[in-house]
C-alpha cells in the first residue's frame, strides 16, 4: 500500500490482480448485477488509488481493507438505487414452508376428535385391538399371540370394530 501511496501504477497493477475477483465476488453478492459490479469495482480501485496514504497496516490487512471499501461503495450504489430498487419481487420472498395451512390443521384436530369420540363408544378389547393394529402396528398374527385369539377371531373384531367406527364417523 505504501508503493500505491507513492504513485507507483506497477503496485496498483499487482494488487488489481490478486484481488479483483474476490471484490468483484464481494460487489456481486450485494448488488446482484454483474454490469453494476463492474462499474463499482472500477469506483474501488480508484478509491485505493486515491486513498492508499490512509491505510493502516496496524488496524487491519490490506484485504480486509480493500473489501471493507468494495463493500461500502456496492452498499451506496445499492442505497442510491432507491428505497425499491433492492426490494425483491414478493414472490420471492414468500418461501413455501410445505407445512399445513392453519385450514388443514383445524380439520385433522377435528378429525382426530372424531375419531377419538367414536373410538370410545367401542368395547375395550376391540379399541384395543385397533389400537395395537393401526397405531403401533402390530400384524394381526402377532396381535393374534398376544391375546392368545385364533386369527380368524381377531381379524372379526377388527373388521366389526372398523365397521362401527365407519358408521360413527359418517354420522
Amino acid at each position: 500500500m505504501t508503493r500505491i501511496a507513492a504513485g507507483e501504477r506497477e503496485a496498483l497493477r499487482q494488487l488489481y490482480q490478486a484481488t479483483s475477483a474476490k471484490l468483484f465476488g464481494v460487489c456481486l453478492r450485494i448488488l446482484s448485477d454483474r454490469e453494476e459490479s463492474e462499474d463499482v469495482l472500477q469506483d474501488v480501485y480508484v478509491t485505493i488509488w486515491r486513498r492508499a496514504d490512509r491505510f493502516d497496516g496496524a488496524r487491519a490487512s490490506v484485504m480486509t481493507w480493500v473489501s471493507t471499501i468494495a463493500r461500502n461503495r456496492a452498499i451506496d450504489r445499492l442505497r442510491a438505487r432507491g428505497p425499491m430498487a433492492y426490494a425483491e419481487p414478493v414472490e420471492e420472498l414468500e418461501i413455501p414452508d410445505g407445512a399445513d395451512s392453519a385450514e388443514t390443521l383445524l380439520a385433522a384436530a377435528d378429525d382426530r376428535d372424531r375419531l377419538h369420540g367414536c373410538m370410545s363408544e367401542l368395547d375395550d378389547r376391540t379399541q384395543s385391538v385397533i389400537r395395537t393394529a393401526f397405531f403401533e402396528g402390530v400384524t394381526y398374527e402377532a396381535l393374534a399371540k398376544r391375546m392368545d385369539a385364533p386369527l380368524g377371531t381377531v381379524k372379526s373384531w377388527i373388521r366389526r370394530g372398523l365397521a362401527k367406527l365407519k358408521g360413527c364417523l359418517q354420522s
